[in-house]
């Protein structure tokens, strides 16, 4: 018999033990967010955290990185205690961005990834030709060696965003940490952001940790997904937190259900009316779509019904509706809506 191949050990870099957080009390009992917290986090793994404003997802990230106290458990890196390490080399190791927006007047570009090399240089923070290098190496591996002398308040968002990246990369940590860090970014740039960590983290070879309120972008980006509800973590592939329907827990006792076939959030609807189906690929699934929004359960090819038969020629579509014997053809889902809305609803 054929033995297995031997399993891949994947080195931990970060590891909780029984982690408590939250805010000490002189006078009162500790304000405690969140406790028994045991999670990791391993090498060039992208790891997205997420949960509900006011759970902890801030508070565990600055524990993390070294900024707040736990107030009870451990957190290690490279088996050793956080605290055991001294700041200089911790601040190597580690790297934070925070949700904050830099815009300081006649600062450039250039010059705020440059504040990452503070932890390599000596107090009078002078950068030596390598420290130049590193910065403009992490402005290139972000796009953003273009804008290097531009001033900070005169790029977009998303720019900025990207030197924020770019600030951490010239400070060259092993480990990279960011809260919300599309928090204020339009859609594209909330996946360009993201795709972003991604590529970097498979490239370079660093673990990144960011939290996120956008489920859909941490299920497709992200290696490893920690989920915080209310009494409990969860950590996981985004697949295996699908498939083992660990998501719909986030939805209880609400009209929303995550499908783990289609892969997408749903509301739970009352279908009123069936109709029938037919056709293939995206007009066929966009139209299916469609009729669900509009409170219809559809049936896949069933004649018998109202039918409506999708199919596209030349790249035009048009969809056929027969109905009580009569066919009506439209151009667009939206003018087969208004019509499906008077005539048969």
């Amino acid at each position: 018999m054929k033995k297995p191949d031997k399993i891949l050990k994947t080195d931990k870099i970060l590891k909780t033990d029984n982690l408590k957080i939250g805010y000490s009390s002189k006078k009162n009992s500790d304000n405690v967010l969140f406790e028994n917290i045991n999670l990791s986090g391993c090498d060039g793994e992208l790891i997205a955290l997420v949960g509900k404003n006011g759970i902890g997802k801030s508070t565990l990230l600055r524990n993390i990185a070294g900024l707040q106290n736990p107030l009870k458990g451990e957190i290690k890196y490279y088996d050793k205690i956080l605290n055991d390490y001294n700041r200089p080399d911790f601040a190597r190791m580690v790297s934070f961005v925070s949700t904050e927006i830099i815009n300081v007047n006649n600062l450039k570009v250039f010059d705020l990834v440059s504040l990452g090399r503070f932890p390599h240089t000596n107090w009078f923070g002078k950068l030596k030709p390598d420290d130049i290098n590193q910065s403009l190496k992490a402005l290139q591996m972000v796009g953003m060696d273009d804008f290097s002398r531009k001033n900070i308040n005169e790029i977009s968002d998303g720019e900025r965003q990207r030197v924020m990246i770019a600030r951490t990369l010239a400070q060259d940590t092993k480990f990279i940490i960011l809260d919300e860090p599309t928090a204020f970014l339009d859609l594209p740039n909330k996946y360009e952001t993201i795709h972003l960590l991604n590529r970097l983290s498979k490239q370079e070879n660093k673990t990144i940790l960011f939290s996120t309120h956008d489920l859909n972008i941490a299920i497709q980006e992200a290696d490893k997904i920690w989920l915080m509800m209310d009494n409990e973590i969860f950590e996981g592939a985004p697949e295996d937190l699908i498939l083992n329907e660990t998501f719909n827990k986030i939805f209880e006792n609400t009209n929303l259900h995550f499908d783990k076939i289609k892969g997408d959030f749903r509301l739970k609807r009352k279908h009123t009316e069936k109709i029938g189906l037919s056709g293939d690929g995206a007009y066929y699934n966009w139209t299916k779509k469609a009729l669900e929004r509009l409170n219809f359960s559809v049936e896949k090819g069933n004649e018998s019904i109202s039918h409506i038969k999708v199919r596209s020629e030349d790249g035009q579509p048009e969809w056929i509706l027969t109905s009580n014997k009569k066919a009506h053809t439209f151009k667009s889902i939206y003018d087969l809506s208004l019509y499906l809305k008077v005539q048969i609803k």
